[in-house]
């Protein structure tokens, strides 16, 4: 795997590509500014970017901005967020941008270099992985829910799958079983008319239509 990272704090910047190489992944470019990720992306085509939100010169949202744009040049490219603050605009506009190979982790929230790694690979692998703390605030919007049909629990069953949790995982948190956790998830497909499709990924889908989009 080969990442292009951005991350204008210097010590940070650099313990990420030391963390990641020790796990066999290759830093194709390590950046400090929304433009040169962008030059980066294109230039590297890796197969993650992980960008910061607040970047120079105005430290306000220029690697979310990057991110997206780097996201038009190359559709589907994988985007993990690692930043200190949620920007609900362009969060917004990120998570909906695509089926899948997103996330969004705050900083202070990621303790466990595991967890970390994980979903590294997750969002590389065109999946989602999304912090709590995101999720609530982006729920917190004015919008409309074509989620009303959901129980409680399945509603619950879908919070936990868009913070990137297996059906294993879902189980051992709600501690139900396993064909409990499957059924549930077959109801949430069914009541947001996500039928199967070779071309959509049904999880991120409902994953996207719980943050709103």
């Amino acid at each position: 795997m080969r990442v292009v990272i951005a991350e204008d704090a210097v010590l940070l910047r650099a313990g990420v590509t030391r963390l990641l190489a020790d796990e066999g992944i290759e830093t194709a470019a390590a950046v400090d500014n929304g433009d040169d990720l962008l030059g980066a992306v294109l230039e590297h085509r890796p197969d993650l970017a992980i960008v910061d939100v607040r970047m120079p010169p105005t430290f306000t949202d220029e690697g979310l901005r990057a991110a997206l744009a780097a996201r038009k040049e190359i559709p589907g490219l994988p985007v993990l967020v690692l930043s200190q603050y949620v920007e609900e605009s362009y969060a917004v506009e990120l998570l909906s941008g695509g089926a899948g190979g997103v996330g969004y982790l705050l900083k202070e929230r990621v303790a466990d270099v595991a967890d970390f790694l994980d979903a590294v690979r997750r969002v590389a692998g065109g999946g989602t992985a999304i912090d709590p703390d995101v999720i609530a605030q982006l729920m917190a919007r004015g919008r409309r829910n074509p989620l009303d049909a959901l129980t409680a629990r399945e509603s619950e069953v879908l919070g936990l799958m868009a913070q990137g949790l297996s059906n294993t995982a879902i189980a051992n948190s709600l501690v139900v079983s396993h064909g409990a956790v499957e059924k549930h998830i077959g109801n949430i497909f069914s009541k947001l008319g996500l039928e199967a499709s070779a071309e959509e990924h049904r999880r991120v889908r409902a994953v996207l239509t719980y943050l709103g989009r």
